[in-house]
């Protein structure tokens, strides 16, 4: 049975594979985390680029994978494209901030957007924001530091320093981008432009109030790949084993503590299944 590949620069897309898992419950799944090389938002197009177009190539014939999610905002920004003309054969689903979900959930007219700055700076964005709706505001905050400090609030070493840090970036950027609520004038809908910063929902929640609804985007990704299988007649039989232990493994190119840390604490997988990546 072919896995379905799936990457992201660090443990974000840990959170896509979640859904992936939950919406395809008999596949198989590769991940690998390019922490080594994190965070993506903050490095150049080419150099985005490049890294993807490795990794597809690495996942391919290393693993035989029969489709790749490129979990990740800001290499589906850099890099889709290219991975679609490099590889016509492969199922790809990249992710985007869920711009238009947040135009039909939105009362006030005023959604916020927190995404990298390799995100918010991407053609693929401009064009994506320029065709919304006129009549609904987008209030879109680049948030430096904030993906990093997610990826290292995991590792053992610096698990507290990073913690605080999420907070006080929180912090910063949320009132930067507000006020939230569902009063007139007010954001009332906040799209999560990061695979990662679904992992600091809780605390964003209670920044922004009950009021405001969060959106990511690991769910609609899940459905397409689904989509997309079933298509391309690639579904994995009903009979094929639906335990998570055993059919996911994942790999670094960084830090394999990190990965063993957030594999348990996020999707509750052993540490076993966690390895390094090697040629990639």
């Amino acid at each position: 049975m072919r896995p379905i590949g799936v990457f992201d620069s660090g443990i974000g897309g840990l959170s896509v594979l979640q859904a992936l898992q939950a919406e395809l419950p008999h596949e198989r799944f590769v991940y690998l985390a390019d922490t080594g090389h994190a965070p993506y938002g903050e490095k150049s197009e080419t150099f985005v680029r490049q890294r993807s177009l490795a990794i597809a190539q690495h996942l391919i014939e290393q693993h035989h994978i029969k489709a790749l999610v490129v979990a990740c905002n800001t290499a589906t920004a850099a890099a889709i494209h290219v991975l679609r003309s490099h590889h016509p054969q492969l199922v790809l689903v990249g992710v985007e901030p869920a711009l238009k979900p947040a135009t039909q959930l939105t009362r006030t007219g005023r959604v916020g957007v927190m995404a990298t700055q390799g995100t918010v700076g991407s053609e693929k964005f401009q064009r994506l924001l320029a065709s919304m709706d006129p009549g609904i505001h987008f209030e879109v905050k680049a948030c430096n530091g904030l993906a990093l400090a997610i990826e290292q609030s995991t590792l053992p070493a610096h698990a507290s320093p990073a913690q605080a840090q999420v907070g006080q970036l929180l912090q910063q950027y949320v009132a930067e981008l507000g006020p939230f609520g569902p009063q007139s004038g007010h954001i009332d809908t906040l799209v999560l432009g990061c695979t990662h910063y679904v992992f600091a929902q809780e605390q964003l929640q209670q920044l922004v109030g009950p009021g405001v609804r969060l959106i990511s985007t690991g769910e609609p990704v899940a459905r397409q790949t689904h989509r997309l299988l079933q298509s391309a007649g690639l579904l994995s039989p009903q009979a094929a084993p639906a335990h998570a232990h055993g059919r996911v493994a994942l790999y670094t190119t960084g830090d394999l503590e990190g990965l063993k840390a957030a594999a348990q604490r996020w999707l509750d997988l052993p540490g076993d299944d966690c390895r390094a990546a090697v040629g990639v």
